[in-house]
């Protein structure tokens, strides 16, 4: 593994645990009990990618957070930036994370095929 990509984890892995932490100092509690499930950053570390656990929100709800947590990107990245004392932070653009619900979605499949076949 090079220093470069050594870098990248290590960038990803504090944000992962340093947004949560600048979300929770948020007043509105729908954002404040966010969870965040990965964090991957572009490889000049100008962007990254915050996947969201969906739990259990609606399209509406989904679309209220997206959009403040946009408005408060410069907050959240002055947060990171001031807990570890970096010149700049990534830009962050939110994502819910689909991919359980996908994987669940197959299961039931492979679990309908399977009664199919043997039923």
């Amino acid at each position: 593994m090079n220093d470069k990509s050594i870098k990248l984890q290590r960038t990803q892995s504090v944000l992962k645990e340093l947004l949560p932490e600048a979300l929770a100092t948020l007043s509105d509690e729908m954002l404040s009990n966010l969870c965040v499930i990965d964090v991957v950053c572009s490889r000049g570390k100008y962007d990254a990618e915050v996947y969201l656990d969906e739990m259990a929100f609606d399209s509406d709800e989904k679309a209220y957070i997206l959009k403040h947590l946009k408005k408060i990107n410069r907050h959240l990245q002055n947060y990171c930036m001031q807990a570890e004392g970096w010149f700049r932070c990534p830009n962050f653009h939110f994502k819910f994370d689909e991919s359980l619900k996908k994987q669940n979605e197959m299961d039931k499949l492979f679990e309908k095929i399977e009664k199919e076949l043997h039923g």
